[in-house]
């Protein structure tokens, strides 16, 4: 299971990404507190490795949200939370790029966010960790530095939706396959990146112990999708 979950960027086919599943997020966005789990979709053409560029499209402000993501590494639906440990491979760390104009925008008119959410390099990836690197997948530290200041820190002991809970959720809707990445949500502290910044992002376990690092430069995206009001 661990060997071919390791190579789900290349194989994974989906991206399930769990909205404010953290209460100091939720308020620095002014969002209400969702009575269960939800989730937003996002192309695996979004990924970009460590060290890669962030491509921030022309009129975007493109926020950066830090995020612990889960690897499946045994596919099903309908799975109980019970279960839901033994369809894990490992993690990885991630962001989630948000063109956050164009989200508020289209969230005004009621429209999906796929392409605020989905434009490519909006899914930058550290690692694959394998399950039996991490004892206690609620008791990690999340950090994301711009140009070395700190701009969020916090731990995945704040989800609202606990792991167990997100797949059962998620699998009651749509299967979960091999390789399917979930990213958990992400603390406070989101904002914007402008071309030229560096991003240094952090995995640390709870003796702070550092799991895995994400790296990247945002840059300006030469043509493409242009936004406008």
């Amino acid at each position: 299971m661990q060997s071919a979950a390791a190579s789900f960027v290349r194989q994974g086919k989906k991206i399930v990404a769990i909205g404010r599943n953290y209460s100091e997020h939720i308020k620095e966005l002014n969002n209400a507190r969702p009575k269960e789990p939800f989730f937003f979709l996002k192309p695996t053409t979004s990924y970009v490795p460590s060290g890669g560029k962030v491509e921030i499209p022309r009129g975007i402000i493109a926020h950066y949200e830090v995020e612990l993501g889960l690897v499946i590494g045994k596919g099903g639906r309908d799975i109980s939370q019970e279960a839901a440990e033994s369809h894990i491979a490992g993690y990885t760390l991630a962001v989630d790029m948000t063109a956050r104009n164009l989200q508020d925008e289209v969230k005004k008119k009621g429209l999906p966010w796929s392409a605020a959410k989905g434009f490519d390099t909006f899914t930058p990836i550290g690692s694959f960790i394998p399950k039996s690197s991490i004892s206690d997948a609620h008791d990690l530290r999340l950090s994301l530095k711009i140009n070395g200041a700190i701009k969020q820190d916090g731990t995945t002991g704040d989800m609202i939706f606990r792991i167990p809970r997100l797949i059962e959720h998620i699998s009651s809707i749509m299967a979960l396959e091999e390789g399917d990445l979930i990213l958990t949500g992400t603390p406070s502290g989101v904002g914007p990146l402008a071309p030229g910044d560096n991003v240094e992002c952090a995995l640390a376990g709870p003796s702070g112990n550092v799991l895995d690092t994400l790296n990247f430069t945002a840059v300006s995206r030469e043509g493409g999708y242009q936004f406008k009001l």
